[in-house]
């Protein structure tokens, strides 16, 4: 068996962190890497102390039909690199690279076009990570420099993510 690239092995493990995740819509992990070190991670999930959705059975932006990438104030969730984010420290992130793995809850099909929301494109940015890696398929990702989402300042142009 062929030894795993790097990048996948470390989306591998972003996978394996979004079954973690208690979001009934979908699954994130986020795992933050630096010089070959996981510095943290995170999934989706309510703040701690918070009831999740998969303890009320419930999610409300689906009740409500509320399309991906809109109103997320209303989520109970904290978000998979928000998570990852809080848990490391800032020297840590510094230069590092976040990689993204996201699956549909229901079918666990990875989740087509997945980006990062414009709040967490906003901590990535002030973290100072340097690149965002995203899993397309079991092989397949994109990378992102983070410097592209300063320059292209989504906040003017009303683009979504997630």
């Amino acid at each position: 068996m062929p030894r795993r690239d790097k990048v996948n092995y470390y989306l591998d493990l972003a996978d394996v962190v979004s079954q973690r995740g208690t979001c009934l819509r979908r699954r994130y992990g986020a795992v933050i890497v630096k010089n070959d070190e996981v510095i943290s991670t995170g999934y989706v999930g309510a703040p701690r102390g918070r009831k999740n959705c998969t303890d009320l059975g419930y999610c409300i932006r689906q009740q409500l039909n509320i399309p991906r990438g809109e109103r997320y104030e209303l989520c109970r969730s904290v978000h998979a690199e928000a998570n990852a984010i809080i848990s490391a420290p800032r020297d840590k992130m510094l230069g590092a690279t976040l990689y993204l793995a996201g699956r549909e809850a229901d079918t666990g099909e990875y989740i087509k076009n997945s980006s990062s929301c414009s709040m967490c494109k906003r901590m990535v940015i002030n973290a100072g990570i340097e690149k965002v890696v995203i899993r397309d398929t079991e092989n397949d990702y994109r990378v992102i420099n983070v410097q592209d989402w300063v320059e292209n300042d989504e906040s003017l142009s009303g683009t979504r993510g997630y």
